[in-house]
């Protein structure tokens, strides 16, 4: 049986949001078990010129709200990047997770040829469907997740390979 777009995009994006709510919760947990000031580990960046934990948190649910509206061919909804705390950034990806479950197949199977306009850093990008979800969309979401996990990681979080991967049935 082959893969449609939907069974590509909203179950891998659900599991993803719910395993990054996962890591955050057990960060917030260790910040209070340790003493640690909440804002050190949503601050916390890998190296200086990346991105702090709140930022990838932002990027990779806007990656995921865009993605899934523009194959389903609906308005990108705004989201303003406002979160400072673990609660607000818990509510986000419950924000972003109630959108993408009220997608049916049927808005995002046969998006493979759609053609995606969009602007990334000022440069005008144009894609087909199907290479838009597989080489920019989902690679963007997991490379996210990814930093996140590991500026958790770094900064001591009891977090492990499970916990990014999530129960995976």
């Amino acid at each position: 049986m082959p893969l449609s777009m939907y069974q590509a995009s909203i179950p891998v994006f659900m599991h993803g949001l719910t395993n990054l709510s996962g890591i955050l919760s057990k960060a917030e947990s260790h910040a209070t078990a340790k003493k640690i000031d909440p804002s050190v580990l949503l601050n916390a960046r890998l190296y200086p010129d990346m991105f702090a934990l709140t930022r990838q948190v932002q990027i990779a649910t806007d990656i995921v709200k865009g993605g899934v509206a523009r194959l389903a061919g609906v308005d990108v909804p705004s989201l303003p990047d406002t979160e400072t705390t673990f609660v607000e950034l818990q509510a986000r990806i419950v924000k972003i997770s109630e959108f993408i479950s009220g997608f049916k197949p049927v808005q995002i199977d046969g998006a493979e040829d759609k053609t995606i306009d969009l602007k990334v850093g000022g440069n005008d990008m144009k894609f087909k469907g199907q290479p838009y979800l597989l080489s920019f969309v989902i690679p963007n979401f997991y490379f996210h997740i990814s930093i996140a996990y590991a500026i958790l990681r770094h900064s001591g979080v009891d977090i492990g390979k499970m916990d990014f991967l999530g129960n995976i049935q």
